[in-house]
Parts: structure tokens; C-alpha cells; sequence
């Protein structure tokens, strides 16, 4: 840990504080949103569509707004936008604990979500630009403060809820106020080198970013790995719960999914990037991580071999079937995002040009949200029709024949040269 504190302190201050707005924000965020639908469907008694809209409209709001606030950012500069988001989402957290009426709620959902619309394409596009030539390592240690935060804040979450859920949410938009202040205050000024000008500038810029075929392709094949790494929250932890109960078991093994996973990250992902640097050039590097993403899922589908009910319930063989291929998947799933996520984040500034960075952030993320949510549904699908037709395995094959096809996919992108775009390049 002390090499990546004396990594960071190697950056200026505008990243160093990026890197801390960032753990800051996740901290915020992740303290309050794990218990948000226990608190809608449990102390508010909503019905449960009424809570799946809430929760759906924020996840709208912000993976619909990505493209929006990305353009916004490289208009206005990525400062406003940064703090514009910080102050949207405190107002958001604050109304989340105080009110209790559906309407009044899904507007603060919705606040939460336009949020993180507005901050995390500019907070992106800002770090890839004052890092400079050492930007696959900054992203590399925004990785490991990210996931720190996530790692953090569900544990404050859980010891604020005990007190109540309205303290949660005012802690979190405190948290957020406060993150406000000191980016107005610290965080100097920055902006892209976006075109300005009339109507038509505006209309050929655009036509120039959706004509930029490298790009799309590239956010095409890196959908994969957004849907791979989701089943972190949605197909591994029903794994566990079908094997292992819903009990303090399934509970506790669930927590060890996302503490290896975020764990993993905060101990070894410098190095990781480190040692890739070194051995592989930026979409071999995207290849790996892909490949490994692909195998996370081998544990799962060797573990199909065994036959649940031959297992005794309640056992130690039953907890170690249940909780330890979802624990190597997530492990697996770790690594394969350390490998590939700071060449990711490098690779979409080179598509861009440097230029209009944040849009093209945004851009990436409408369209990696847009295939996360129909890859989930596919998930879900395979999942019930393995439960209906007795067939365990379908699930794991299916997403590891999907991570395989992702690599393949950037392979031929990379032997191509459409991953290596000239940073001078224009898009418009």
C-alpha cells in the first residue's frame, strides 16, 4: 500500500485529487445504495414494482445521461460538471432519507442518477488528460481508490442503517457536500480542446464522433466484459444462495465475493498493470484481460459436475461447493479487469483523437450500460431455463463462450491496427 500512496504522490495535485474525489464518491455512494430497496420495500412499504421503478429510473438516468454529460463536459470544461454532479447527487441522497411519498422519491432517484452522469465522464477525461503520457498508470491507480471505496462503504453503510436509513442518506449527502466544497475550492480548472461554434460545427462534430469506426467497434467488443463482470452482483451471488441457503452462510459467503474482488484490486493492481506494460502492448494487454474474464466462469461450470443433492446440506462440502467456485470466479473476474481496465480507459482516449475525450467517455458508457442491461436479461434467461431444464451448466458456458468471442473480437481489432489510432487524429 505504501507503493501505491508513493505512486500516487508522483502525480500533480489536480490527479492525486481526482484519485481521492473518486474513493470519496464511491464511499458515498456505496454506503447508502445496497440498502436503499430493503429501505423502499421494508420501513416504506412500497410494492415491489414500485420499487424496481425507483431503483430503475436512477440506473436510466445515469447510463441514459452518460453521453449528455460527457458532451456537456467538453463544452463547458470538466471542472463544472464535476461539481455540478457532487452538489446534484447530495441534494438526491439527502431527499432519498427525508422523504417518503413514490413521486417525491423518484425524483430523488432520478437526481442520484443524472449525477453520476455528469461527474464520471469528466472525471475521466480530466484524469486522462493531466496524467499525460503516464495515463495507463494513473487509471491503473484510480482503479485501486475506486475500488477501495466500494470496499469501504457498504461496511459505514451497514453500521449507519443499524442507526437508521435517514442517517445513511444524510451522512452520504454530507459526504458529497463536503466533496463539493473542496473541488470548488482545490481542483483547478480544466477543459478539452472540443470545436466551438455554430449549429453545423456542432452537427459535424457529432457526425464525426458516431462516423468514428475504430471507436464504436472497440465499445462494441468491450461490452462483454461489462456484462462479466456484472454477474459479481447478479449470477454469482444466486449461485451461492442456491447452494448455500439464504441464511448467515449465503450472506457471509456473498460478502466474500466482493471483498476478494475488491481486495484483489487494492493489493495487486499496479503491479499487474506494471508487469503488462512491460510484457504486452495495450490490445494484447485487452486480449488477456478478456480471455482471463472468459475463464472466471471454468470453476463455475467444473463445479456442474457435482451433483448438488449428493452433497449433505449444511455440510462443510455443501459450503465449500457453494462458496468457493463464485469466490474463484470473482477472483478471476478481478484480475481479468485489473489486466484490461487501465488499457481500456488509455484506448478510448487514443480512438478519440484526444479530443472531446469526455464524449467519447460517455458515449462508451451509454453503450456498454445499454448492452450491460440486455446482457443481464440474457443472464437471467439462462439462468431460469438451467433451473427448468436441470441443466447447471448452461449459464457458465454461455458467458464464457461470451468473454471468448469479446477477445476474439479485440484480437482482430488489435492484428488490425484499429486499436493504435494517431492521438493526433481528428474526429470532426
Amino acid at each position: 500500500m505504501r507503493d501505491t500512496l508513493r505512486q500516487m504522490r508522483s502525480y500533480e495535485r489536480s490527479v492525486q485529487l481526482l484519485m481521492v474525489n473518486q474513493f470519496t464518491i464511491n464511499l458515498g455512494f456505496y454506503m447508502l445504495m445496497p440498502y436503499l430497496a430493503a429501505h423502499l420495500s421494508g420501513s416504506l412499504a412500497l410494492a415491489g414494482w414500485t420499487v424496481g421503478l425507483i431503483l430503475g429510473v436512477r440506473n436510466f438516468s445515469q447510463q441514459g445521461m452518460f453521453l449528455v454529460g460527457g458532451a456537456l463536459a467538453d463544452r463547458f470544461g470538466y471542472k463544472p460538471l464535476i461539481v455540478a454532479g457532487c452538489v446534484l447527487r447530495t441534494v438526491g441522497f439527502a431527499a432519498l432519507g427525508l422523504v417518503d411519498s413514490p413521486a417525491a422519491l423518484l425524483a430523488a432517484s432520478a437526481a442520484t442518477g443524472l449525477a453520476g452522469a455528469l461527474f464520471n465522464p469528466a472525471v475521466r477525461a480530466y484524469l486522462a488528460l493531466d496524467a499525460g503520457e503516464r495515463r495507463v498508470e494513473a487509471f491503473a491507480l484510480f482503479n485501486v481508490f475506486y475500488q477501495a471505496g466500494i470496499l469501504l462503504g457498504p461496511l459505514v453503510g451497514m453500521a449507519l442503517t443499524g442507526v437508521s436509513f435517514t442517517v445513511t442518506c444524510l451522512v452520504a449527502a454530507g459526504v458529497f457536500a463536503v466533496l463539493s466544497l473542496v473541488q470548488i475550492r482545490s481542483l483547478p480548472a480544466r477543459r478539452s480542446e472540443a470545436p466551438r461554434g455554430d449549429g453545423a460545427t456542432l452537427r459535424s462534430t457529432w457526425r464525426g464522433i458516431l462516423g468514428n469506426r475504430p471507436f464504436l467497434l472497440f465499445a462494441g467488443a468491450m461490452i462483454g466484459s461489462y456484462v462479466l463482470t456484472f454477474q459479481v452482483y447478479l449470477a454469482l451471488p444466486l449461485e451461492v444462495r442456491r447452494l448455500g441457503g439464504d441464511g448467515d452462510f449465503g450472506t457471509a459467503a456473498v460478502a466474500v465475493l466482493f471483498a476478494v474482488s475488491g481486495l484483489t484490486t487494492i493489493l495487486f493492481q499496479t503491479r499487474v498493470t506494471a508487469w503488462c506494460r512491460a510484457r504486452a502492448e495495450p490490445g494484447r494487454a485487452l486480449v488477456w484481460g478478456l480471455l482471463v474474464m472468459a475463464a472466471a466462469f471454468l470453476p463455475l461450470l467444473a463445479a456442474t459436475a457435482v451433483p448438488a443433492a449428493d452433497v449433505p446440506a449444511g455440510g462443510a462440502g455443501r459450503w465449500l461447493l457453494a462458496a468457493g467456485p463464485p469466490a474463484l470466479a470473482a477472483l478471476l473476474l478481478a484480475v481479468g479487469t485489473m489486466i484490461a481496465y487501465p488499457f481500456e480507459m488509455d484506448t478510448i482516449v487514443r480512438l478519440s483523437g484526444d479530443r472531446l475525450v469526455a464524449t467519447h467517455y460517455g458515449l462508451y458508457n451509454t453503450i456498454c450500460g445499454i448492452g450491460i442491461t440486455v446482457g443481464n436479461l440474457l443472464t437471467g434467461a439462462a439462468l431460469d431455463a438451467a433451473r427448468e431444464a436441470e441443466v447447471a451448466a448452461l449459464p457458465w458456458l454461455a458467458l464464457t463462450g461470451l468473454g471468448a468471442l469479446c477477445a476474439l473480437a479485440l484480437h482482430g481489432l488489435h492484428r488490425t491496427g484499429r486499436l493504435v489510432r494517431p492521438e493526433s487524429a481528428s474526429v470532426a
